[in-house]
């Protein structure tokens, strides 16, 4: 196997997985017709352009009752697809309407208002909650909202408040402490958390060590990463499970210890996994080892053993793509549609994007104008694609099409471009001395409510490809009714340290 010839790519697994301290996602409830009915509503809303209130107030008007259950069957749904608004507003409904929260739905509240509406409207509402409602949840929900923030101090003033109230009665905060510490670059911080953890007698979960181990890999210490593991083994089998040798896997091939991965791989086959996602990672795993021919035999195994999903063909889609296979990514796909009862358009935008970074722009475009004849929905990832495709070719005006589509497809959810969509841009901008043209992309991300540090800093060095000085840029920016403001000055004063 020639693993230099292809590009590394690390699978699908994140590195640390988003940790959440709710519990309410782990209950298990027996899902109705009813449920799939309300969630199948509120899920369309990004279509439909309705409100939650009124999609509720409408079919209880038909005479449903709507109860509890149903609606916290839709809340984690809209959630896990990142539809934090429509969460929150379901959960205001029912507030609204008087409907009690649990101590777990106060958390899931304090995740939700934090992601909607900011960190500060989240402590609000913490703070406002009755003594009974401050507990392990909602300080934990209220504790990862600041790890994930990367709100250093208010973290760990916070986790020394819910040691002393003896709220910390697992692993979860000290793993909330420790992915906060990695995602800071500071994995050197992690051993003394979980030393910590193991002075005070509390339990170390398989999650805890995956984190570790990942702290290790981060400091390049491939002999780190095995002591936790031994330790872990020894710590109980039980805790050796698929998703443990998928994360070691996941290190071996970020360290390009493709033979140690392999191995990782088959000790995953070997616990025998009744889960589909295990075979998701392992088809994903492969690809990163730019093992072809175990990818298709994981696929064969997951096809024989599963009924095959748009998920399914989705990671199947993305290992192909990863492995330059793009005979076998057209057939995949082919037989996908084929025989799928709802078109997944993020399947169609995999291929198009693989497509447009081989300059295959006409198959691009077939297969975008069959996937809007058959996906109800928004394409907005797809026409990103074209427009990076659309930038790197030279086409501005086409790029600019796009754009213009995506906001008027988006309605009320507002289209918000990506960091790399972003990028894409300012790049033409400046190899094309374009200063007008950056100047208006940022009016664009000014109304679309993504004008950050980061676009004036690139919209400054667009302005310095261009050869304007400090002060032309200062009056630019000016003009354009920029307020320059002290971390403005900043961003000037270093990419420009001549005062004129």
């Amino acid at each position: 196997m020639k693993h230099n010839q292809c590009r590394l790519m690390t699978s699908g697994l994140s590195l640390v997985r988003r940790l959440c301290t709710v519990t309410v996602d782990s209950v298990t409830e027996k899902l109705t017709g009813n449920n799939d009915r309300l969630y199948k509503k509120l899920s369309a809303l990004g279509i439909t352009g309705r409100s939650v209130e009124q999609t509720l107030n409408e079919y209880k008007l038909e005479g449903k009752v709507i109860r509890k259950v149903e609606l916290g069957h839709s809340i984690r749904g809209l959630r896990r697809y990142g539809r934090f608004n429509h969460a929150l507003e379901v959960m205001e409904w029912m507030k609204k309407r008087k409907i009690n929260f649990s101590v777990t739905d106060h958390a899931l509240y304090i995740d939700l208002v934090a992601k909607s509406k900011g960190i500060a409207a989240a402590e609000n509402y913490f703070n406002g909650l009755p003594p009974s409602a401050k507990n392990r949840f909602t300080y934990g929900s209220l504790l990862n909202c600041y790890c994930r923030e990367l709100m250093t101090e208010k973290a760990l003033a916070l986790f020394e408040e819910m040691d002393q109230l003896n709220l910390v009665c697992n692993s979860l905060a000290y793993n909330n402490l420790m992915t906060m510490y990695i995602k800071l670059g500071q994995p050197e911080k992690v051993p003394s958390l979980v030393e910590q953890m193991k002075q005070k007698n509390k339990y170390v979960c398989n999650y805890t060590y995956t984190i570790w181990m990942q702290s290790c890999a981060a400091l390049n210490d491939i002999d780190g990463v095995e002591r936790v593991f031994e330790e872990l083994k020894k710590d109980g089998e039980d805790k050796c499970t698929w998703t443990t040798y998928s994360n070691l896997a996941a290190i071996y091939i970020k360290a390009e210890l493709f033979e140690k991965a392999e191995s990782a791989l088959k000790k995953l086959e070997e616990t025998k996994p009744s889960d589909r996602e295990a075979y998701h990672f392992l088809i994903s795993l492969y690809a990163s080892t730019c093992n072809l021919e175990e990818v298709n035999r994981i696929w064969n195994i997951l096809k024989s053993a599963f009924p095959t999903t748009n998920m399914s063909y989705l990671v199947m889609l993305q290992a192909l793509e990863k492995l330059n296979a793009v005979y076998e990514l057209k057939e995949c796909f082919k037989e996908w549609e084929s025989s799928c009862s709802s078109y997944d358009m993020r399947l169609a935008t995999t291929v198009i994007r693989a497509y447009l970074k081989r300059d295959m722009y006409d198959e691009a475009v077939t297969t975008f104008d069959g996937a809007i004849k058959r996906a109800k929905g928004l394409y907005f990832k797809a026409r990103e694609a074209f427009m990076v495709y659309y930038l790197r070719t030279g086409q501005l005006d086409l790029a600019w099409n796009e754009v213009d589509t995506a906001i008027s497809e988006a309605k009320e959810l507002d289209w918000k471009p990506t960091e790399e969509i972003i990028d894409a841009f300012f790049k033409f901008f400046m190899e094309e001395k374009d200063v007008d043209g950056a100047e208006d992309f940022c009016r664009i991300l000014k109304s679309l409510k993504r004008l950050n540090t980061n676009a004036y800093y690139l919209l400054i060095r667009t302005y310095m490809a261009a050869g304007k000085s400090t002060p032309e840029m200062r009056q630019r920016l000016e003009e354009d009714g920029v307020e320059i403001s002290h971390k403005l000055e900043g961003l000037l004063a270093r990419i420009c340290p001549e005062k004129d």
